[in-house]
């Protein structure tokens, strides 16, 4: 029920090549499994107990899903008031429920705004709106693995001026009602969340200043003053800044999120842009500090342009 985030991947790649001979990987190909025309996607999740079951989020192109591995996709929003999907999340145990954020977060010049949080209770065949209306674009949605009536949104807010409405918001009832549980800034909003599920009540969440201008494309300011990586140790009612200690010094642009299971909450991985020192960085003491890790440094290119381009989705 989680989707598959950037450090994660290369975790992955590298333990799984670390393991097993190069030759064995040579003759393997990517394909694309579709669907045609969906559109590029921002988030894909799964559900574990259903190892051929997958949804996306197209950036303008709904919710589709999968049962057979890919080999076929299934639009299930065509009726909801939403069309651009910036994050998706699958209620535990009951997959059914999922919780879709409107809005892409991909810096572009055609970016497509959303109009807050949806729900289906049906697996897709209705879909209600939960409010949050003007947040735009909605890069993360993450449920409490103990309690999934908690629920945590990463709101970027506008991204074409500032806006109250950005930050992490936070819900007990299902999306019901919602609390404004971090907020830095009017130009600072959140686009990434991430917990162990053994530890959920520690959460790590990634700020980011940006603006888009109309008469400007790609090359922009992604960086800003604001952006960073906060921290909640009660289920994020409330943050607090993480350390900068290890990370680049000058203002960073987006980061992507994830903490290794089984750690309590401790091990955290960040995939950091900025126009200096940007790669990939790992703490082991819950954000006190970090360490750049070198090994896939090549990744990374110091580019603004370039980063808001292949951070993170």
């Amino acid at each position: 029920m989680k989707k598959i985030p950037l450090c994660f991947l290369l975790l992955f790649v590298g333990s799984f090549t670390t393991a097993t001979p190069p030759e064995a990987l040579q003759d393997l190909r990517w394909r694309s499994l579709g669907p045609l025309r969906g559109g590029w996607s921002l988030v894909a999740e799964g559900i574990p107990d259903e190892p051929n079951t997958f949804y996306f989020g197209g950036a303008d192109g709904g919710v589709w899903k999968t049962i057979d591995s890919g080999l076929t996709w299934t639009p299930i929003a065509d009726q909801a008031p939403f069309s651009s999907v910036g994050a998706l999340a699958i209620s535990p145990g009951n997959p059914g429920v999922i919780y879709a954020g409107s809005g892409q977060v991909h810096m572009r010049y055609d970016i497509m705004d959303g109009t807050g949080v949806y729900k289906t209770e049906d697996d897709g065949k209705t879909w209600i709106s939960l409010g949050l209306s003007d947040t735009r674009h909605i890069g993360r949605i993450l449920l409490d693995a103990r309690n999934p009536n908690v629920v945590l949104v990463a709101a970027l807010g506008h991204v074409f001026g500032p806006n109250r409405e950005r930050g992490v918001f936070r819900s007990e009832d299902g999306g019901h009602t919602w609390t404004h549980s971090l907020f830095v800034d009017e130009n600072t909003g959140a686009v990434d969340l991430a917990s162990d599920a053994s530890a959920p009540g520690i959460v790590y969440a990634a700020m980011w200043q940006v603006r888009q201008y109309p008469w400007q494309s790609y090359f922009i300011p992604v960086e800003g003053p604001g952006s960073g990586i906060w921290k909640s140790q009660d289920g994020g009612k409330t943050w607090a800044p993480t350390s900068r200690k290890g990370l680049p010094q000058d203002d960073l642009s987006r980061i992507g999120l994830a903490v290794a299971p089984g750690t309590n909450g401790r091990r955290v991985y960040a995939s950091v842009t900025a126009t200096k020192g940007a790669g990939l960085y790992r703490s082991d003491d819950g954000g006190d500090s970090w360490q750049w890790l070198p090994a896939v440094q090549q990744r990374w290119r110091e580019n603004p342009d370039h980063h808001q381009r292949s951070a993170r989705r």
